[in-house]
């Protein structure tokens, strides 16, 4: 038998078995790349780590990245959580002689979110910090648990919500914003995949109005759908209104919703102009940036995700 050189066997750290950072990860449900950061930025890594070897995490180090990962969720900065993790102080406030986290003064990247509860907080932190690897992660944990609806009404919207109400006091954050949208769309569309819906005899389309560029609540219309089973055609943002008509004609949906977010940002013009097919399709507008009028042809304004989805599904006859 082939002797095996001593130099060949990595000892293990007396606390314990030695993990890699992948492993980790996987333990503590975050990204190997923001275990990295973490160690990088504020030296909450491996104890020992010895040059041209892999990382290796000990069971002491483990628990140190799960005080940390249990602080940034609760909403605390990363380098106070950084700090209270190497202290060994508790989420829960034991071991007190550690000093308490510095208060903040008023603005900087802090989201107004009163009463929000960890995942929320958690997001909002993650988002400010570009951390786009854990905005993935933690959204699609919530859809995981929650579902789309929930997970968008409750966690996703909210920080989006705060971050629209701070660019439009301070005229800051619209990276932040953009960074999270990207991640928000990203998971929804892997989600979608996932659920491999099937597109209805009739198709569904989902359209932005022209010159309106958020699309974001079409991807939560799709991904809620998805959910049970049914594909739908997104056609994004700022759609001329000559292309949809196109696509109507073509397809002969038996649903058209219409997202506008600006306010005042719709002409109405574009329902009436829609070409009529046979037989004829519900038609919705969604979004903030529709007048309060009454519409011809029975068009129906929806006010909710939730609101949205059910229409859609008594229309193709749920």
């Amino acid at each position: 038998m082939r002797r095996v050189s001593d130099r060949a066997v990595e000892p293990l750290p007396a606390n314990g078995p030695s993990l890699t950072v992948a492993a980790v990860a996987r333990q503590l449900g975050v990204a190997p790349a923001t275990l990295r950061t973490w160690d990088r930025r504020y030296g909450v890594g491996p104890s020992s780590h010895e040059p041209g070897a892999h990382r290796r995490y000990s069971s002491d180090d483990i628990a140190r990245l799960e005080r940390m990962r249990r602080l940034v969720m609760s909403g605390v900065a990363p380098a106070e959580a950084a700090r209270w993790a190497q202290a060994g102080r508790d989420p829960e406030g034991r071991e007190t002689d550690v000093p308490a986290p510095t208060p903040r003064a008023g603005g900087g990247n802090v989201l107004a979110l009163p009463g929000a509860r960890a995942e929320v907080r958690g997001l909002a932190r993650a988002a400010q910090a570009l951390d786009t690897q854990e905005c993935h992660r933690i959204i699609a944990d919530s859809l995981d648990e929650h579902g789309v609806i929930d997970a968008w009404d409750t966690i996703v919207a909210p920080v989006l919500v705060a971050l629209g109400e701070k660019w439009s006091g301070t005229g800051r954050g619209v990276e932040t914003e953009h960074a999270l949208s990207a991640a928000v769309q990203e998971v929804l569309g892997s989600w979608i995949q996932a659920c491999a819906p099937s597109a209805p005899v009739r198709a569904v389309i989902l359209a932005c109005v022209p010159g309106e560029q958020h699309a974001l609540p079409l991807w939560a219309v799709a991904g809620a759908l998805a959910e049970r089973g049914v594909a739908a055609r997104i056609l994004g943002p700022d759609l001329p209104e000559d292309a949809l008509g196109r696509v109507v004609t073509r397809l002969g949906p038996a649903v058209i919703m219409l997202w506008s977010q600006m306010p005042g940002g719709s002409d109405t013009s574009i329902i009436d102009n829609l070409p009529v097919t046979r037989p004829a399709p519900t038609v919705l507008v969604g979004g903030p940036g529709w007048p309060d009028v009454a519409y011809n042809r029975g068009v129906s304004r929806t006010l909710t995700l939730k609101d949205s989805v059910d229409r859609i599904g008594r229309a193709l006859g749920w």
